[in-house]
């Protein structure tokens, strides 16, 4: 499981928001292993006075914040791999500058999650969670 949340000024996030969409997807699938069918994102443009974008070190109003909720179990190498992946592809994709990106990454335990109908941790997965 990964849950991704995107946010940014909706002028500037609008436009290239399946840009941005496909960009994270290839990260967590390639860093974390995941299935392609399992993109799990949500949006969140906003009006600019509603979304502060905080002075210094090179941020535009490009900026954009990824928050992604995750089960507990990947390796220190699979999130740092993710975060390079991520502030990698939005460059490339979207065009926006790895100083405009602000990545935080959860991890839960199985049990704190539900879905299908069931307590995540009585779920099989048909994916390796410890990557």
């Amino acid at each position: 499981m990964a849950q991704v949340k995107i946010y940014g000024i909706a002028d500037r996030l609008e436009p290239i928001k399946s840009k941005v969409s496909d960009a994270i997807h290839e990260a967590v699938v390639e860093a974390l292993e995941l299935p392609v069918e399992k993109r799990a994102q949500r949006f969140f443009p906003m009006p600019r006075e509603n979304f502060i974008v905080p002075g210094g070190e090179g941020r535009t109003d490009q900026y954009t914040i990824i928050e992604i909720n995750m089960f507990e179990g990947r390796s220190a190498k699979a999130r740092r791999c993710l975060i390079r992946l991520l502030f990698q592809k939005l460059q490339a994709q979207a065009g926006i500058c790895p100083a405009d990106v602000e990545i935080t990454i959860t991890e839960l335990p199985r049990g704190h999650c539900g879905f299908c109908g069931q307590p995540g941790d009585a779920i099989r997965l048909e994916y390796a969670v410890e990557v």
